[in-house]
């Protein structure tokens, strides 16, 4: 069986993409650049969420099951720079030519990876194989929305229609999983301009998990595994992380086994 690999990145905008994209002078300092910008983006589209090509990656979040082996954690250090933490990433996919799984994957994590690796040029051989080398990969591959090799699970939860969609914080908390701990999406931005960026990869990486327990009831509900299965697997996640000493891990499961605890979903675990 595949290994699994279920992702989530966070991104802020790029200023300096803003800059060369706008020909806007080098003198203008970063926050007039940035606040310019999002006020063009809200008069233009009602919104100040830049287009995908111009975020910048500042996090990745990974958990891989691989066989009995569970990992989960951020690609890279610390300190790595964008194009480092794509590199490792995309290192991850040609290492194990694994299962993806993500939660919007397809409309926002992979379309910013793909531009920015083309930015920076990060080769990704595995990840962009279309069958040309590798037969089987050519009716299930990466990159068609409806194949397999990467489950996109809000797109496939949805039957593919925008209007259906969920957001995973709430789906998670449906599920009787924590959900989003003390930061979304909305906050990155500012945490990173903080110096808070081990805080925006501890939220990431939460991310992750809830997408890897979501991932867990999906493959109950289509029958891939039976109730025991997935009741063991929970077990098994839950004394992983039980092992993990940072806070963040502590927090999720606090949250876990409090009012959001599987028990509210109706499953035995």
């Amino acid at each position: 069986m595949a290994a699994v690999l279920v992702f989530d990145i966070e991104t802020v905008p790029d200023v300096a993409a803003i800059r060369r994209t706008q020909e806007i002078p080098a003198d203008m300092p970063e926050a007039d650049v940035a606040a310019w910008y999002a006020q063009a983006r809200r008069t233009a589209t009602g919104s100040d969420f830049a287009p995908l090509y111009l975020h910048k990656v500042v996090a990745i979040g990974c958990a891989v099951r691989d066989g009995a082996k569970f990992r989960i954690g951020s690609v890279g250090e610390l300190g790595d720079d964008e194009p480092e933490l794509l590199r490792r990433f995309f290192e991850l996919i040609d290492r194990f030519t694994p299962q993806l799984v993500s939660w919007n994957g397809s409309g926002f994590d992979l379309p910013v990876l793909h531009h920015r690796a083309l930015v920076h040029g990060i080769t990704a051989a595995r990840y962009w194989e279309w069958g040309d080398d590798d037969r089987d990969f050519r009716y299930n591959n990466y990159l068609s929305r409806y194949h397999t090799r990467h489950i996109d699970l809000m797109d496939v939860l949805a039957a593919y229609q925008p209007r259906a969609n969920a957001p995973l914080d709430a789906m998670a908390r449906l599920c009787g999983f924590p959900g989003k701990l003390g930061m979304d999406g909305s906050g990155v931005a500012a945490a990173v301009a903080a110096g808070r960026l081990a805080e925006v990869r501890d939220y990431c990486e939460t991310d992750v998990l809830n997408t890897y327990l979501v991932y867990q009831r999906f493959r109950l509900m289509r029958g891939e595994i039976a109730a025991a299965e997935y009741s063991a697997e929970l077990a098994f996640i839950r004394e992983r992380i039980a092992g993990y000493d940072a806070p963040h891990w502590k927090a999720y499961l606090a949250a876990w086994d409090g009012e959001n605890g599987t028990a509210a979903a109706g499953v035995a675990v």
